[in-house]
């Protein structure tokens, strides 16, 4: 009740759009500690409801309010694999749920969680703890994204041998190919991996399962297999013109301008630079696109979503403390890129030669018929627009199939793997399912905690039962 939330402030626009460094500029200690006493005693803590995996917030709130940063650090460990990618990524539904939001600004949590992280970092509280006895059992997981890192490291906790496949050329998943620098510098990606490989984990990257291997090789070598390989079909649209040189998908974008900030590429195969942009897509991808276009030197930037735009205050019908829609505004959209809602996409044009220059538009409206929303044209807002490049935001339609074929596992009918939430598993014995390839396109602290769930899954089918956490609250280790 004595202080305000604050949370980190950035390096002015004009400065950051110059390089991919991230540009957060973290809060004090002093400040943090306040933040920290900020979270009260109340009763029952909902933040531990929005946080999928469970994280004992008021627990290491109150440790850095104390000024115990490193059993901080283990309270957040506790829980969380990687809270050095969530306190950067993470939309903080654990905010939303905060009692204090009912009336007040809630407690900066993504904050806090990302400065105890960088602490521990920084203090060499975090070490290898490799396994002090092996199982004797091995296990293959596919994908190396945030799922399948989370259930790798919790297997090999457990004494198993664990390979992780990857089929690009470095370990991180969506988080190195898909994320910009400026939101996560690949070598945070980096320090955790290298981590991971002293603790006994062994990658193995450009592996391709289902294509360079097939899958049911894995089921034959391996005593268990775990599928974390992502929800990776992109939506399209299926208009005229969708084929014109010009109109890409995000990732294709995103994944070629990381590789040239790494060094793997000399120059990104996707520019921005002196183009007209228009981003259909309001999320975080779409978001992501709007920066890197921005850094490449486009000419305009547009961010077209076919939603309505939300409110900055929580709507009505979607009460504390439950996650809200509110209207998103990212450092992105602040760097110079106009916005535009209830827009859909009708037709690409294009010039003799198969080149994008332009497309057409109509504004939208939901309205409900029979019971049912439905998105209706608004009659003469057609509009042309000017674009050289058009950077496809839609989000993931589900995973690719030639895994799940392959090895006879059952599909839904987005061509998500089929494997229960009670325990991972798919029809196929020895073999489960966790994160996006399991439940769809979702958030990364989604994905991390399911990669925990599965593994306790996958040691319990190995051992007959599992000392690995779950995120009930009966099952979280208290430090």
């Amino acid at each position: 009740m004595e202080f305000d939330r604050v949370v980190e402030s950035y390096i002015p626009v004009e400065e950051r759009i110059k390089n991919y460094q991230e540009f957060t500029q973290p809060l004090p200690e002093s400040e943090l500690k306040d933040q920290g006493a900020r979270c009260m005693n109340c009763g029952i803590p909902f933040c531990h409801s929005g946080c999928p995996l469970g994280n004992l917030i008021p627990d290491f709130n109150d440790a850095v309010y104390q000024g115990k940063w490193e059993k901080a650090a283990k309270i957040l460990h506790a829980t969380n694999n990687f809270p050095e990618f969530t306190g950067r990524l993470c939309p903080a539904p654990c905010e939303e749920a905060c009692v204090l939001g009912i009336n007040e600004n809630p407690v900066s949590i993504e904050n806090i969680e990302k400065s105890i992280a960088e602490t521990a970092w920084a203090k060499g509280w975090i070490k290898p703890e490799p396994p002090q006895t092996r199982t004797g059992k091995t296990v293959a997981v596919v994908g190396s994204g945030p799922a399948g890192l989370a259930a790798a490291q919790q297997l090999n906790r457990a004494g198993h041998q664990v390979t992780v496949f990857e089929r690009d050329s470095k370990v991180g998943g969506l988080l190195r190919f898909g994320i910009p620098d400026f939101k996560l510098d690949k070598s945070v990606i980096d320090r955790r991996i290298e981590v991971l490989v002293a603790e006994g984990i062994e990658f193995k990257t450009n592996v391709e399962i289902g294509v360079d291997r097939d899958a049911s090789s894995l089921r034959n070598q391996y005593d268990a297999v775990v599928l974390c390989g992502g929800a990776a079909v992109r939506r399209g649209l299926t208009i005229p013109g969708a084929q014109l040189n010009g109109v890409v998908q995000a990732m294709d974008f995103l994944k070629g301008n990381n590789k040239t900030v790494s060094g793997e590429l000399n120059t990104p195969p996707i520019s921005a630079k002196g183009k007209h942009v228009i981003v259909i897509g309001g999320g975080d991808t779409g978001s992501d696109c709007i920066g890197t276009s921005i850094r490449h030197g486009a000419l305009s930037v547009s961010n077209f979503e076919i939603m309505p735009q939300g409110t900055p205050d929580r709507p009505a019908h979607q009460p504390w403390p439950f996650y809200p829609m509110r209207l998103k505004t990212s450092t992105s959209h602040k760097e110079g890129a106009e916005r535009f809602f209830s827009i859909s996409t009708k037709e690409f044009i294009g010039d003799a030669q198969g080149n994008l220059t332009g497309l057409k538009t109509v504004q939208v409206a939901w309205e409900q018929t029979n019971g049912r929303m439905e998105l209706k044209e608004v009659p003469g807002t057609e509009k042309v627009w000017k674009a050289d490049l058009v950077l496809l935001a839609m989000g993931f339609t589900g995973s690719e199939t030639n895994i799940a074929q392959q090895l006879g596992v059952t599909l839904d009918s987005r061509t998500n793997v089929q494997a229960s939430e009670e325990d991972y598993k798919t029809n196929v014995p020895g073999v489960f399912a966790a994160g996006d390839q399991r439940r769809g396109q979702s958030l990364i602290v989604w994905a991390i905690s399911e990669g925990r769930q599965a593994a306790h899954y996958v040691d319990t089918y190995l051992m007959g039962s599992s000392s690995l956490p779950l995120k009930e609250a009966g099952d979280l280790p208290r430090v």
